[in-house]
């Protein structure tokens, strides 16, 4: 258990009349939903009345907010090895690999990426009152690549406030069955449940908004590699829309055709993989950018194709 934090702020003229817990939860680097559970139990005063989250505030008014010992996480520490590409106070940046399920469920309570976040970073400052990292955003267990960890309250509101309007960029590499006709392109087609298999997604009218943006990188005979832009984020977005377009990515069990999930020479699972990522720092406001290259499993299936065009050129 940690110690218990003391938080305390005047209110300046300008943030008169606004809510008592959008302000804290600003000012004090804290999730909103964390603020109002804080004040729900009776932590916050103003001018040493307990108010409640709805209250508004007023101006030159001392609010004082208690902010209990941080609880130990119920989730196991595990020594599973990671591949760190970033790391400060705030947040870190890991190239998770293919294979590796990122957080706890039902039949995965232990070996996941979270796992080895808790092993990794053994002084979490806490989110939401538990010491436990904050994944703002995922991967399937079969992609790999890039994955943002926020260590505490500031990163976790100040990320998921970016993805939510879009301001983080990420950026896949995705090798797909045949000859994409355009250099440049978009897919905007809504994605639910298949309705024929449950654990399956497709585009469906009545499905949740989704936007991916691709550009061709590199072409070959039968197979075209692509950078490809996740506007939204949506379970198995990518993999349902270039198979929409019918250009299903190799290796993909799940959306592929017989030729596409044997995929080229040297494939072993499916070609994913998030290589760059772009957000705003949230504690100071830098431009982050961070890239992971393929990894060898993705690299091998990519040479080989190679070597096959310079034979036949």
């Amino acid at each position: 258990m940690s110690e218990e934090r003391v938080l305390e702020f005047v209110v300046p003229p300008e943030s008169a009349r606004q809510r008592a817990d959008r302000f804290v939860a600003d000012r004090g680097g804290l999730s909103r939903t964390f603020a109002q559970r804080l004040i729900s139990e009776g932590h916050l005063t103003m001018n040493g009345v307990v108010i409640r989250a709805s209250v508004t505030l007023l101006a030159g008014a001392t609010l004082r907010l208690v902010i209990p010992p941080v609880a130990e996480s119920e989730m196991l520490a595990e020594a599973i090895p990671l591949s760190v590409v970033y790391e400060d106070d705030d947040l870190l940046v890991v190239d998770k690999p293919a294979g590796l399920v990122v957080h706890p469920a039902p039949g995965h309570a232990t070996g996941t990426l979270v796992n080895a976040l808790l092993h990794h970073t053994e002084e979490l400052p806490g989110i939401a009152g538990v010491a436990r990292p904050g994944l703002v955003h995922r991967l399937d267990k079969d992609t790999s690549g890039l994955l943002i960890v926020a260590k505490g309250d500031l990163a976790q509101s100040s990320l998921m406030a970016q993805l939510k309007a879009r301001r983080v960029k990420k950026t896949y590499m995705a090798l797909v069955q045949g000859s994409v006709a355009a250099e440049v392109g978009r897919i905007e087609a809504p994605i639910g449940r298949d309705p024929s298999e449950r654990k399956r997604m497709a585009v469906v009218a009545g499905g949740r908004e989704a936007t991916t943006g691709y550009r061709v990188k590199e072409r070959f005979a039968g197979w075209t590699l692509l950078e490809v832009d996740l506007v939204t984020g949506r379970t198995h977005q990518i993999r349902v829309h270039l198979t929409e377009i019918g250009h299903p990515i190799a290796g993909d069990p799940t959306y592929g055709n017989g030729t596409s999930r044997r995929g080229p020479e040297g494939t072993t699972r499916l070609f994913l993989h998030a290589w760059r990522i772009a957000f705003t720092h949230p504690r100071d406001g830098r431009l982050m950018r961070l890239e992971a290259p393929l990894p060898p499993d993705l690299q091998a299936p990519l040479d080989a194709l190679r070597l096959h065009a310079s034979r036949e050129g």
